[in-house]
């Protein structure tokens, strides 16, 4: 039986010089006011090996909280356990307007980027992700304010998040420094990123990749359908094969494509976040691969 090649090493991010590691946690669930559970939560994913973290500023009102919330709970975690920030490669995103919807705008950009350090109580961050596409700014005016900011010391790192493979490319046009990631919703059950090109356009530019939903916002661990049944029923043969559970077999089959995605995993229970290395277990063969890329399409390929 021949595996797809995959390693549980850490990877680059992009070209930026930056080493990850093949998981990351996000913290759009990262809420509350109590700082202790939140510094174990962010504890449990250092101790399961992540060094990438990725936040927003947008990460509140859906929790019911106020903008910047969950980077302001993350900045008060490193107030209080200041050796932390040290441990991780810290992501953050920016540009969603409430009520605009976007704005990524050179003035905005600099205030957004400046208050987010100023929550996270940091003086910068690695990397720094325009979270949608404003379609009303030039990616010439975005490329200066980024590059900026970058020269400022703010941020180490240029990122895009849910760009189509044109607006990435455009950017880039008119940066003078690589863009490190591209962040699309990719799982199972949200294939546009194969179907779309971008994660050929990665392999081609050499974009680190970071699949948020790779759990197709739970729905791949509560089937609804016949379609996310078949693809549940899937993962669940391969993670018997390799005694994990379902979800560490789904990141695993994101992880096999020679793009290789990083997802980033958004459970805020402590003792899921320690089975987050489970997920490096499974591997896959070509045909097991493709059966399920063919359940999740309803169809088999020419």
């Amino acid at each position: 039986m021949t595996y797809l090649p995959f390693s549980p090493d850490p990877r680059p991010l992009g070209k930026s010089g930056i080493m990850v590691s093949p998981i990351a946690w996000g913290m759009w669930r990262f809420a509350g006011d109590d700082v202790n559970a939140a510094r174990r939560k962010v504890e449990a994913a250092v101790d399961a090996g992540v060094t990438l973290f990725d936040t927003a500023d947008i990460y509140g009102p859906d929790n019911g909280e106020r903008f910047g919330a969950a980077e302001s709970l993350l900045g008060r975690v490193f107030a209080e356990s200041p050796g932390l920030r040290a441990r991780m490669v810290l992501a953050t995103k920016g540009g969603i307007v409430i009520g605009t919807p976007y704005d990524s705008g050179a003035a905005y950009l600099e205030q957004a980027i400046d208050a987010s350090l100023k929550r996270l109580g940091v003086e910068h961050v690695d990397l720094w992700q325009i979270h949608r596409p404003d379609i009303l700014a030039h990616p010439q005016e975005v490329a200066r304010a980024l590059e900026k900011a970058q020269a400022a010391g703010k941020i180490s790192a240029v990122g895009v998040s849910n760009f189509t493979t044109w607006q990435t490319a455009a950017l880039q046009q008119f940066l003078t420094i690589p863009i490190a990631s591209t962040q699309p919703e990719f799982s199972a059950l949200a294939l546009d990123p194969i179907r779309s090109g971008l994660l050929d356009q990665a392999m081609t530019m050499d974009l680190a990749v970071l699949a948020w939903s790779p759990l197709a916002r739970g729905t791949l661990m509560e089937p609804r359908d016949a379609r996310s049944l078949e693809v549940a029923a899937l993962f669940d043969r391969k993670a018997a094969e390799f005694g994990v559970d379902r979800s560490a077999a789904a990141l695993s089959w994101i992880m096999a494509h020679p793009a290789r995605p990083i997802p980033i995993v958004g459970t805020q229970r402590p003792d899921r976040i320690a089975l987050i290395p489970q997920a490096l277990e499974p591997r896959w063969t070509r045909a097991e691969w493709y059966a399920v890329l063919q359940a999740s399409m309803g169809e088999k390929l020419p």
